[in-house]
């Protein structure tokens, strides 16, 4: 069961956030499979079913605000499916935030070229410069997002160099990839195809998508900003589990520019920078060879 200072915090700010006159009661919550970041459950209350999550609200100040802004600008854009937010706090030492949950379903026949159009749509959201209006997170790293008009630009000094230096001053990058960091975001003008910016998903790997009740794809856990689309790509094939269908449907109606696929592990850059940052080990050698793939 849930702590009683937090359940009693979640029925007062659910109720109030329902804009209900009978005061809401969570009658059980059950401990959902989680990461290493938050604790996740599904609550049953007086009102429906919802999915919430809790963390160290000191560890990570303001996560759950910006999760729940990145599911918010998701869904306005109304082309894909997305858990509606509920409301966010904090009770004691503890972040919470609360969402719709989602039920699991069978995918249906069409799922891969109904999630790719889905995609598609979405990545014609557009901006007039790379970034967002706030810092957000992926994974418990801080997300920069500061507006840049080039995306070499922000791709370097957003997301490449912080990391680069945060590995480096732990001593997970050695002087020698750092510079061969430096070098390639010096030559990432001439490497990237000019693009408008994209509504991005941010951390599009298989574990962030579900198949729901209704056959299609669901996505969560955003690291939202509007960046190159060809970022969701390369991290929907770092991981694996999406089907190749997907990628013919996407390249179909919203074609990628010529050479994407070369130019993937420099987008995959990023996400093995965090991962190095948090877990160390085999990600050097990652990092490593994607580095030299461009210098």
């Amino acid at each position: 069961m849930l702590d009683f200072t937090i359940q009693q915090e979640l029925e007062k700010s659910l109720t109030k956030q329902l804009q209900l006159s009978v005061k809401l009661q969570i009658i059980h919550a059950e401990r959902l499979h989680g990461g290493d970041i938050n604790e996740t459950f599904r609550i049953d209350t007086s009102q429906g079913r919802f999915f919430l999550k809790l963390n160290d609200a000191v560890k990570h100040p303001g996560m759950f605000d910006r999760e729940l802004s990145g599911l918010e600008e998701l869904r306005e854009a109304d082309v894909i499916s997305v858990p509606r937010p509920v409301c966010n706090g904090i009770a004691g030492n503890r972040a919470y935030l609360v969402a719709e949950f989602v039920e699991k379903g069978a995918a249906a026949p069409d799922f891969w070229e109904n999630f790719a159009a889905s995609m598609a749509r979405l990545h014609q959201q557009t901006r007039p410069w790379f970034g967002l209006n706030n810092p957000n997170y992926i994974g418990s790293l801080k997300q920069y997002n500061t507006p840049y008009s080039s995306w070499a630009v922000f791709y370097a000094m957003n997301r490449l160099m912080p990391l680069a230096k945060m590995a480096y001053d732990n001593h997970r990058l050695d002087a020698a990839l750092m510079q061969r960091m430096e070098k390639v975001c010096r030559k990432l003008p001439e490497l990237f195809p000019d693009e408008a910016p994209a509504l991005l998903h941010g951390d599009l790997w298989s574990g962030n998508f579900l198949v729901a009740q209704n056959g299609r794809a669901c996505i969560f856990d955003p690291a939202v900003y509007y960046g190159h689309r060809e970022m969701d790509m390369a991290m929907t094939r770092l991981f694996g589990g999406f089907d190749t269908r997907f990628y013919y449907t996407y390249q179909a109606i919203h074609p990628l520019e010529q050479g994407w696929q070369e130019r993937l592990p420099l987008c995959q850059l990023y996400p093995l920078l965090v991962h190095l940052n948090l877990f160390g080990g085999s990600y050097y050698s990652d990092v490593k060879e994607a580095l030299e793939q461009f210098n």
